[in-house]
């Protein structure tokens, strides 16, 4: 009997998870892949209706017709979060066709690495597109939804990197910064609407971003190896984490306990991360170009 007791509140508690979503109205940029394709299979398998969103169009409609093909409900949807227009577009099409919007999850994002010395503007405008101004049309274009009907979660996917900086990663760190002060800011101004905000900052994970991102200055093929050397979390492990964060309506969600404690670390002592900040520097820099210079 005791076995029986003790198995019986987290059996409970998925089969409350695997209800939770039913009727609801999500849509998910990035949706084509990594964290955004796993996200979108799993709050369709919720029950939610799911707009998958993705600037490549064959992989918005491969997540969709996975989640069909096992009963789901989903849509694919081809957007640049970069431009303004597209999203407030889809973010408008959806409410008036579902007649509601629950959740936004801003999750679309590019990669860069590369040394501050060695970055054009171009670079800097590139990944903050997509990064900061591809986050701030979903939610301005989603807040304007949900203050009309009175509810709604809005949720930005920043990174480790939104909490404590790493080197050769400038202009994803900023916008990424940036994400998490946005989402922060919102959250407070939101409450009194009855509108929810959270920030999501996973750690490193299982994605191909790595071998999606831009390389400037350093080795493509050196990069990826220093990098892809972290143990990285799931992309499974990382929504799990993010939705338990969104049904507790915590403010930062921080993905998993690696992330948790560098991150809790840094907040009190950032002395404490300096020597993991250096040694990323480091190894990062052993990579350079030699035609880029010392």
């Amino acid at each position: 009997m005791n076995q029986v007791h003790e198995s019986t509140p987290p059996v409970r508690k998925q089969r409350r998870a695997r209800r939770a979503e039913v009727g609801r109205v999500a849509i998910v940029t990035g949706g084509g892949s990594g964290i955004g394709r796993a996200l979108s299979q799993e709050l369709a398998e919720r029950g939610a209706v799911v707009f998958v969103a993705d600037v490549d169009p064959t992989g918005a409609e491969r997540t969709a017709s996975d989640i069909r093909v096992r009963g789901g409900v989903a849509w694919p949807s081809h957007v640049d979060v970069a431009e303004a227009d597209e999203v407030n577009g889809l973010v408008r099409a959806v409410a008036r066709d579902r007649g509601r919007l629950d959740y936004m999850f801003n999750n679309a994002g590019t990669a860069i690495c590369g040394e501050i010395r060695d970055l054009k503007f171009s670079d800097w405008d590139r990944s903050l597109r997509v990064n900061l101004y591809g986050t701030i049309h979903g939610t301005m274009a989603a807040y304007r939804v949900m203050l009309e009907q009175g509810f709604g979660h809005i949720v930005n996917t920043a990174s480790l990197g939104g909490l404590v900086p790493e080197p050769f990663a400038a202009p994803y760190v900023a916008g990424k910064i940036g994400v998490v002060g946005l989402t922060l800011a919102l959250r407070a101004e939101a409450e009194a609407f009855g509108i929810r905000a959270s920030v999501f900052c996973p750690g490193f994970v299982r994605t191909r971003i790595l071998e999606t991102a831009a390389y400037v200055g350093v080795s493509r093929e050196d990069a990826i190896r220093e990098i892809g050397a972290l143990e990285g979390r799931s992309p499974q492990a990382a929504v799990r984490s993010l939705l338990r964060g969104v049904s507790r309506n915590r403010a930062v969600i921080a993905d998993g306990l690696l992330t948790w404690v560098i991150w809790r670390a840094y907040r009190t002592s950032p002395k404490a991360v300096a020597p993991l900040l250096r040694k990323g520097v480091r190894d990062l820099r052993a990579t350079r170009c030699h035609d880029r210079g010392n």
